[in-house]
């Protein structure tokens, strides 16, 4: 018996070792071009360094992005509201328009095999050239989009030039005064959520299509059998049973769209007068364009703990609600 329960430890320690072993590659591309360039950027941010290392500073990077310099805390408080405000647009238009497309979808529909692969034929599509693409699209005078809204008599607009808010224009079409804190997104900003939507619904409508093939068929027919009606099914057994592609869908778009940045520099490069130039942008802006990498690098650490507290706050407040199985 001794033997034989050494043979089975040896056996469990060289598994152990070969399960390991196969991890290595990962581990060591994880280490390279993940944690090092990371904890880097973290020892760069300490320092005033523009081309060459500089005087250590200590948090002092960061005291000026938040409050110290009043410059540059008013660029970052500005462009960390334009990113929410981007996200806000983007995510929940984006989730809604990709729950129900996918609930249509899954209905028994000739052909719906193509609309699956039409849907998705964007998320596939470098980001780079369909920004390119929808450059053109919404062109001021020769877009396609343009030409479709003269037909409705909506002619003039300017898009991913267009610095004015959307509430405001609006204010102005109908003759009503919109005073300027609540002028909204600018049309430019807005042009870029719908770039965003169009692009990753495929991906969020794949990941719904997922989870309503695992829900039972026995729940809706028994609740069909109880007299529920099509909106019922959908609020009282689709939903609930979603609830974890929901969520992982909602915490991944949240990460994306905070992250964004070369959809937004295609189309706008952060203008017109900043008002899509979200961390991102601004980041690359003073880390490339101005040479302040120690100040740049601070950004970034900045943005991935914002990213990271909401992540965790999304986890503790909606994670709880997700009903599994």
């Amino acid at each position: 018996m001794n033997e034989r329960a050494a043979s089975r430890r040896r056996r469990g320690l060289i598994e152990n070792a070969q399960a390991y072993l196969f991890l290595v590659p990962a581990i060591v591309f994880l280490g390279l071009f993940k944690i090092l360039p990371a904890l880097y950027a973290v020892y760069i941010s300490l320092f005033r360094w523009d081309v060459v290392q500089g005087a250590f500073r200590g948090l002092d990077n960061y005291f000026d992005i938040l409050w110290q310099n009043t410059t540059r805390s008013q660029a970052f408080w500005q462009s960390l509201s334009t990113t929410v405000t981007y996200a806000l647009i983007t995510v929940l238009v984006e989730m809604a328009l990709a729950l129900v497309v996918a609930y249509v979808l899954f209905q028994k529909l000739r052909g719906r095999g193509i609309y699956r692969t039409i849907y998705y034929l964007p998320y596939v599509t470098s980001t780079v050239a369909a920004a390119t693409v929808f450059l053109w699209v919404f062109h001021p005078q020769y877009g396609i989009a343009n030409q479709l809204l003269g037909v409705v008599g909506i002619s003039g607009l300017k898009w991913f030039q267009e610095p004015d808010g959307v509430f405001q224009m609006l204010g102005n079409a109908l003759g009503v005064a919109v005073p300027d804190w609540a002028a909204g997104p600018s049309l430019a900003l807005v042009g870029v959520a719908i770039f965003t939507i169009w692009h990753f619904l495929g991906f969020q409508i794949l990941i719904f299509l997922g989870g309503l093939g695992n829900i039972p068929v026995e729940y809706y027919e028994a609740a069909r059998l109880d007299g529920a009606s099509q909106l019922q099914l959908f609020r009282r057994i689709t939903l609930p049973l979603l609830s974890p592609q929901i969520f992982f869908v909602f915490t991944i778009a949240s990460i994306g769209v905070l992250r964004a940045f070369n959809e937004i520099f295609v189309l706008t490069n952060g203008g017109p007068l900043d008002t899509t130039r979200t961390v991102t942008q601004l980041l690359f802006k003073t880390f490339f364009q101005q040479g302040q990498i120690g100040l740049g690098s601070a950004m970034g650490v900045l943005l991935t703990i914002i990213i990271l507290a909401f992540t965790l706050i999304q986890f503790r407040i909606l994670g709880r609600r997700v009903e599994y199985g």
